[in-house]
Order: structure tokens, then sequence, then C-alpha cells
């Protein structure tokens, strides 16, 4: 028998299998770096959400802390309108990546109105969350300075929406003003010192939601490991 075919390796002899793992395990680095990299311009899956559980940790804590400051915000003293579920909305929205992170505002709202009560504008209030929630939600695939400049966006625009829409549901309904242009004016006027704590709070708070959200992608893809070398 010619023992030049017994000798002959094949093309899955060991030797090439032994050379075959250091080269899958730098792909499978690799990869398992890539998945860690924040994906641009797509909504993260649940499953990923799963596997970066201090994401959505996050987030259930920065609502819990909106829900509690909106109780014990007035017992404390903080002027009116202090609030921080718009920022609470721009983080979830941003860690989240996903459209569904539009529920914080609504979620802090019907919990804590669980506990103080709901008011004759309701419907007002909660209308106008919707509008900054979507407003959140369009900004989540920004990075760099046009996350900020939406950060500012939402901060500014949301207040000032907030504002009209809700004394404007005031006017409306709550009966304490006259149902003519010149009782509108006033409830917008009464307004306005509301106006203003909202709008300078949200101008400190939704970039800063803006910079949490930019360093915990950063505190990812620092942990990210690095590719490994392909084998020469």
């Amino acid at each position: 028998m010619d023992d030049r075919h017994v000798l002959t390796p094949s093309s899955d002899g060991p030797d090439q299998a032994a050379d075959s793992r250091p080269e899958r395990a730098a792909r499978a680095s690799a990869a398992h770096g890539s998945a860690a990299r924040e994906p641009a311009g797509r909504d993260l899956s649940v499953r990923e959400l799963a596997h970066r559980w201090w994401r959505p940790a996050t987030v259930v804590l920065v609502l819990a802390a909106a829900v509690v400051w909106r109780l014990v915000a007035p017992g404390l003293g903080a002027p009116p309108n202090l609030e921080i579920a718009t920022a609470a909305t721009f983080l979830a929205v941003l860690l989240l990546r996903n459209r569904w992170a539009a529920v914080v505002p609504f979620a802090v709202v019907a919990v804590s109105d669980a506990v103080l009560g709901n008011t004759q504008i309701m419907w007002f209030t909660w209308s106008a969350w919707v509008v900054i929630g979507v407003g959140a939600i369009l900004a989540r695939h920004l990075r760099g300075p046009r996350r900020y400049a939406a950060a500012l966006g939402v901060g500014v625009v949301g207040s000032l929406w907030f504002f009209a829409w809700t004394n404007f549901g005031v006017w409306l309904l709550d009966g304490m003003y006259p149902s003519t242009l010149d009782g509108l004016l006033a409830s917008y006027v009464a307004g306005l010192p509301f106006l203003r704590t909202m709008l300078l709070g949200n101008l400190v708070l939704v970039p800063l939601a803006a910079v949490v959200a930019g360093l915990v992608e950063r505190a990812e893809t620092s942990a990210a490991p690095a590719p490994a070398p392909a084998k020469g």
C-alpha cells in the first residue's frame, strides 16, 4: 500500500484545527466588541437591552426619582413647576433607543397622580406630555453637538408648549377666568412664573440628561474588548 496517502494531512487535520482556534477566538472577541459598541441609526432590541441591563436600570432609577420629586417638591419648598420628567424622558429615549421610552412621562404622572389626585385639566396635562415625548423620540439617533442642540430644543420648546397648552386648559375648564380673550390672556400672565421655573430647570436638566447618556455610551465603548490581531 502506498503510505503517502496515509501520511498526507487532510484539510481537517489536527494541525490546521489548532491553528484555527486562535483565529476563531479573535473573531469571537471582535464580534463581542462590536456587539458591545452602540449600534448607530437603529433602535435597540429588547434582547440588546437585556444584555445591557444597566441602561434600563438607570432609566428605572431616574423614573423613580422623578416620581418622588413630584411628590415631595411642594413640601420641600421647591419652586412650582420645577420638574425632572422632561429630562427623565430625554434620558430614557437616549439610553433605551426605543419608541416605548416615551411612556416615561406618563408613568411619572400616572404614579404621582394616583397619590396627589387628578386635576380638572388632566387631559391637557397628559396630552402636553405626548408632544414632549414625541420630540424626545425624534432625537434618539442624534450624536455629538446635534444631540445637545436637540436637548436644548426639547427643554425650551417642551416648556413653552406645556405652558401654552395647559394654561389654555385652565382658561377653558377651570372657571377661574372669564371665557373671553382677556380671560385667556390673564391665564397666561398668571402662569408666567411657572413657565420661568420650568424653562430654567429644563435648560439645565435636559442637556444634563444628554451628558449622562453620553457618559454611559463612552463607558460601554471603553469596556468593550479590543479585537485581537489576526495571526500572521
